[in-house]
């Protein structure tokens, strides 16, 4: 009698935990991965590229790769399909995906995030090199935002996201500015903009990135709040060097005066290869760009679903 007791107990044990098991199985993990950061960039980076000037070849590759990625992740086209061409160059075009609001009073409003992935081709040779591969500007951008998609993929989000990968950044931001103007005239409501701009190695700072247009929004400071650190700062050249207006968060801040704004962690102390044909994969610190992922990745997804008017501009 006592044996049968102790093995009914022992079945028991087993099927609570089988149970247990089968629940933790079925929810997503949330991680950003080092392996598809890494790939995405030196993909990005890599010479069959040829520095994904816009309009040629290799820019086409990118954009084929990006939308690919977002179908593999489940993310699907914001429009017919993921292209959004501009009128204003010829064969190339924005990346637009959609991650739907689940808030059925808070769905139609929507949080751009946003990361160029065009760069300058080819430049006068250095050394026998004349490809300008764009690994820290901007495929470490594209890299980062393109995990940070798909881990939000996995979430119920508030409010509608676009994933947005703008091309003819280099040319005078022209992706995004056709983007937010289109957006605009198909009465979108646009309520936030996050862009990603150089990311591909650390500072040595009191903060890990730092935000363009600092004081015009309390975007920083609802930030370090919810991330309990200090992961976005001020950077005191940022104003002399007019950076606020140089990357795709401008346009969008100009269409729908909102907060429109860019995170980067390349002070141009750190890296010395800014537009120079040595801006290459394997310089770029990859632990950090997933360390900071993993940040991004939480206080994004907050940043999205927090009540409307808790992000504001001050002026």
């Amino acid at each position: 009698m006592l044996k049968v007791i102790y093995i009914s107990f022992l079945l028991a044990i087993l099927t609570a935990s089988c149970s247990v098991s089968s629940k933790v199985s079925n929810e997503p993990i949330i991680e950003a991965s080092a392996v598809k950061i890494n790939s995405t960039l030196h993909y990005l980076a890599s010479d069959e590229l040829m520095g994904r000037d816009s309009g040629h070849e290799g820019n086409v590759k990118a954009a084929t790769y990006l939308a690919n990625e977002l179908k593999e992740y489940g993310i699907q086209p914001y429009y017919k399909g993921y292209e959004d061409e501009l009128t204003a160059v010829e064969n190339t075009w924005n990346v637009v995906g959609v991650i739907p609001g689940q808030d059925p009073k808070l769905n139609k409003e929507i949080v751009v995030l946003g990361a160029h992935y065009d760069h300058i081709g080819i430049q006068p040779a250095v050394k026998g090199d004349s490809i300008a591969n764009g690994a820290n500007d901007n495929a470490s951008g594209v890299s980062i935002l393109l995990e940070l998609a798909r881990n939000l993929a996995q979430k119920k989000m508030k409010r509608t996201v676009l994933v947005c990968f703008f091309t003819a950044e280099e040319l005078g931001i022209l992706g995004s500015q056709h983007l937010a103007n289109r957006l605009k005239e198909e009465e979108a409501n646009v309520v936030l903009m996050l862009n990603f701009e150089m990311l591909g190695v650390p500072m040595q700072r009191e903060y890990t990135t730092f935000i363009t247009g600092y004081d015009q929004s309390n975007l920083a400071v609802k930030i370090n709040e919810i991330a309990g650190e200090n992961l976005a700062g001020r950077f005191e050249d940022a104003e002399k060097m007019q950076l606020f207006m140089r990357s795709d968060n401008y346009p969008f801040y100009l269409t729908y005066k909102i907060p429109s704004q860019t995170f980067s962690s390349s002070d141009f102390e750190n890296f010395k290869y800014y537009h120079h044909v040595k801006d290459e994969a394997h310089l770029m610190d990859v632990t950090f760009m997933t360390e900071l992922t993993k940040k991004f990745v939480p206080v994004v997804e907050k940043l999205i679903n927090l009540p409307s008017g808790e992000i504001r501009l001050k002026n």
